[in-house]
């Protein structure tokens, strides 16, 4: 077939695989080439250059590699040059500033190097320029100012340094501007307000300073503006209740003081309000709660006071988080509103709310998550809490409840989390927990006064992967079927990154507090690769049940402070992946398993207070931890001072041999 006349190649939106043939240079009348959204892999044939006519290279979405051909910035005639999203290497060629026609460069997405070139401002055609993602650095150079027609500069997830340039401001048809996740310093240009066609501005995550300025209210095309993780200091500007448009603006994690702007309940197109990790005080303005586009209110981690507010009139699909502040009084204004149908989020842990949980919960059929940690609520868990269908993590712990827990939370089948520690909880633990709630990945009822025997239906919970019921009052024998557990097993692999909620406009990432090391964690990002089984500080009896070595992907066992009689089982050391072990003050006997040497990854390790005999099995970990581990027992060897050399060494000529060896030990042997 004859295609040396060929003006137009479109395959874009392919599965084409291989690479770009050299034969594409042959093409010398081609004008656009188009194979984006493929396969292709290796690299831009150098005869590309050949095709002296073409306006459209676009690339992007490949798997292509190596340096970008020198010689594109020979192809005068260009005016798009798209190669986002490969794996391209190097620095951005010098020479593309010779494509005086170019009008979109799209080199995102890629392992580029080195600096903006210097020339970039000759472009002066570019209304598009995208280099984000890529590993670029130095600083924005002032050219950019010179690039009139400029409507997008997409810069972000670089590490781009130095001031924005105030040239910038010149660029006066600019609508995107996205230059977040760099390390940009010094304070927003005052000229911005001159970017009167600005819809969208992204300084997000650099280490920007200063007052954000007042001439943003003058952007009334403004629809997102995103500030969050700077250091910005000063008042949120009354001017930014100008910009009418609005519909994200998120300036979170910053040193911003005063109160929420008065009109900001004037933004009826407003979407989402995330003001998080400020210094902001004051009260809700009630305006705020009447904007009915409203989707997420978040003002987490701030010294806002007052009472809670009540959902007035078509505020309904709003995810609330209120969390980390002084608010005072009574839920029953905000849980028992009329428009809370459509709620997904209640985020309210952490402030001095007191009074009973409101009976109101069969308005909350939408709700998925319900954090009410560390205030001062008591009473009993409500009945209809039970019914919430779509409820996904319930913590309302660290606060004063009391009474058993209502049977009407069998219903809520979708639950993942389940927090209720530190509080006056009382009872039995509940069979349906075990047979109802399968799909928990976090049971924690910890510091209650739960009594009872330890129900073989928690064995169901295969999912599980924290389960912390210390410091109550169980008894009875550990149950032999925790085996059954198919993430503390290594039978469930496919394990979440992180527990994890996702909503349309973000992802709530879980919490949970667990002592774990002897010391109190917050795992958060990790929280769904930590496996953690603590019964400690109860009145648990018997022995340590041999099917618990069968957990093979536990990292953090407490048995401690029971009445645990017996030897530790032998194959504890199958449990490779421990990294905290306490079986302190119980009554365990015999000697320390030879197998504990196995265990490669401990960090923490008491077997204090028992009444253990012996040498202390040698290994790397073992003889690494402190000899408070061993203490109150009758053990001798590293890392304890006693050497074990006044041990009396048995006879190896006696006729007890018929002990089995069972208590014999090498004390040469070395691990």
């Amino acid at each position: 077939m004859n295609c040396s006349n060929l003006q137009f190649l479109k395959l874009g939106f392919n599965n084409l695989v291989g690479k770009i043939p050299n034969e594409i240079g042959r093409l010398f009348r081609l004008q656009e080439l188009y194979l984006y959204n493929n396969s292709f892999t290796g690299n831009i044939p150098a005869t590309i250059t050949n095709c002296s006519n073409l306006q459209v290279l676009s690339l992007g979405s490949n798997n292509l590699v190596g340096k970008i051909p020198d010689g594109i910035g020979s192809l005068s005639m260009l005016n798009t040059l798209d190669l986002h999203n490969n794996s391209f290497t190097g620095n951005i060629l010098s020479t593309i500033t010779n494509c005086s026609n170019l009008q979109e460069l799209d080199l995102g997405l890629n392992n580029l190097v080195g600096q903006i070139p210097d020339g970039i401002g000759s472009l002066s055609m570019l209304n598009k320029l995208a280099l984000h993602d890529n590993n670029l650095q130095g600083d924005i150079p002032p050219e950019i100012g010179r690039l009139f027609r400029l409507q997008g500069l997409w810069l972000y997830n670089n590490s781009f340094t130095g001031n924005i340039q105030a040239t910038i401001t010149n660029c006066s048809n600019l609508q995107v501007l996205s230059l977040g996740s760099n390390n940009l310093v010094g304070k927003i240009p005052d000229g911005i307000g001159s970017l009167s066609m600005l819809s969208f501005l992204a300084l997000s995550s650099n280490i920007l300073q200063g007052g954000i300025p007042n001439e943003i209210g003058r952007l009334f095309r403004l629809q997102e503006l995103y500030l969050y993780n700077n250091s910005f200091t000063g008042n949120i500007p009354a001017t930014i209740t100008n910009c009418s448009n609005l519909h994200f603006l998120e300036l979170g994690n910053n040193n911003l003081v005063g109160k929420i702007p008065d009109g900001i309940g004037s933004l009826s197109m407003l979407n989402v309000l995330a003001l998080p990790g400020n210094i902001l005080h004051g009260g809700i303005p009630a305006a705020l709660m009447n904007c009915s586009n409203l989707q997420v209110l978040n003002l987490d981690s701030n010294n806002f006071w007052g009472i809670l507010p009540s959902l007035t009139n078509g505020s309904s699909s709003i995810s609330l988080e209120l969390s980390n502040n002084h608010f005072v009084g009574s839920l029953h204004n905000l849980i028992c509103s009329n428009n809370v149908n459509r709620i997904t989020y209640v985020g309210l842990g952490y402030n001095l709310l007191s009074g009973i949980i409101p009976d109101c919960w069969e308005k909350w059929p939408s709700l998925v998550i319900l954090y009410l940690k560390a205030n001062d609520l008591s009473g009993e868990i409500p009945r209809t809490l039970g019914s919430v269908p779509s409820l996904q993590i319930l913590d309302i712990s660290l606060n004063k409840l009391s009474g058993r827990l209502p049977s009407s939370l069998i219903n809520l089948s979708c639950l993942k989390v389940l927090q209720l520690e530190k509080n006056n909880l009382a009872g039995i633990i509940p069979p349906w927990i075990g047979i109802k709630l399968t799909m928990l990945k976090i049971l924690n009822l910890r510091a209650n006064n739960f009594y009872g025997n330890t129900p073989d239906h928690l064995c169901y919970l295969s999912h599980v992967q924290i389960l912390d019921l210390a410091h109550n009052n169980l008894s009875g024998n550990i149950p032999r079927c925790f085996n059954n557990f198919s993430v503390f097993s290594g039978k469930e692999t496919n394990l979440d990154v992180q527990v994890s909620i996702n909503f349309d406009i973000g992802i709530y990432i879980v919490s949970d507090l667990s002592v774990m090391k002897g010391r109190e964690d917050t795992y958060r990002s990790i929280l769904g690769l930590v496996t953690l089984l603590d019964l400690s500080s109860n009145n648990l009896s018997g022995q340590i049940p041999s099917e618990l070595t069968t957990l093979h992907k536990l990292k953090s066992l407490n048995l401690s402070r029971n009445q645990l009689t017996g030897k530790i089982p032998n194959k504890i050391g199958n449990m490779k992946s421990l990294e905290s072990v306490d079986l302190s003050v119980n009554n365990l006997s015999g000697e320390l398993p030879m197998s504990l040497s196995e265990l490669n990854f401990l960090s923490s390790f008491n077997m204090s207070y028992n009444n253990l005999t012996g040498r202390i099995p040698t290994g790397t970990q073992i003889q690494s931890l402190n000899e408070s581990s061993f203490i109150g027992n009758k053990l001798c060897g590293a890392p304890l001072t006693d050497d074990c050399v006044h041990v009396d060494k048995p006879d190896t000529t006696s006729d007890q041999k018929e002990d089995g060896g069972s208590h014999k030990v090498d004390w040469g042997f070395i691990y």
